[in-house]
């Protein structure tokens, strides 16, 4: 008679001693080391993003930047100086040019330096002189005749700079002026010097 035999359930196996041997079922990590291992892996990941991005801003930092447009060319007029005498004939003839300080100048009670330009000595007959502190030239057509006009070209407003011949001459374009009236007697300048006001006082020529 045979006896009949209850098949037992199998034991269901218990976690690993995580403190085995190795080689045996695949040992359990305690939460905090999981934990652990997942912090260390976080930063790794972060310190390779923090040194991408300080690559990226060297090198953009490194990198030329774009030249902005040229600055436009701008025009220079010939600036203001000591005064430039020329002497000549108004008929025509040589001329010499000197340039050098200005002479001292009289003083005249009531007027104020500001508007006394030179002492009529200094102008010579036939000639005339550029003043560019006061904006004027002053000339002498004759002996004893005095006139005086802008020193800005009526072309382009450059200064002019020199008195030869009867003539007073721009140096931009050629423009050239007479010492007489300040007509246009040459060049593309449209207008006659604007005459300036004077008066000859105590021997010297003062602006109105």
């Amino acid at each position: 008679m045979t006896t009949a035999r209850t098949a037992q359930p199998a034991a269901a196996p218990s976690p690993a001693d995580p403190s085995g041997p190795p080689g045996t079922a695949a040992q359990a990590l305690p939460d905090t080391q999981v934990s652990r291992r997942q912090w260390v892996r976080d930063v790794a990941i972060a310190g390779t993003v923090v040194a991408a991005g300080a690559g990226l801003a060297a090198c953009s930092s490194s990198s030329p930047k774009a030249a902005g447009p040229a600055p436009a060319p701008t025009r220079s007029f010939p600036s203001a100086g000591p005064p430039t005498s020329t002497g000549g004939s108004a008929a025509g003839g040589g001329a010499a040019t000197t340039t050098g300080k200005a002479a001292p100048l009289p003083s005249i009670p009531g007027t104020p330096e500001s508007l006394v330009v030179t002492k009529t000595s200094a102008v010579p007959v036939g000639g005339g002189v550029i003043y560019p502190a006061h904006g004027v030239v002053v000339t002498q057509p004759k002996a004893g005749t005095y006139k005086a006009f802008s020193s800005n070209c009526t072309h382009q407003g450059c200064t002019v700079n020199k008195v030869v011949d009867g003539l007073i001459q721009c140096p931009c374009h050629g423009a050239k002026f007479s010492i007489v009236d300040g007509s246009v007697k040459a060049g593309p300048a449209p207008r006659p010097l604007p005459k300036e006001g004077i008066t000859i006082q105590d021997g010297a020529v003062v602006l109105d």
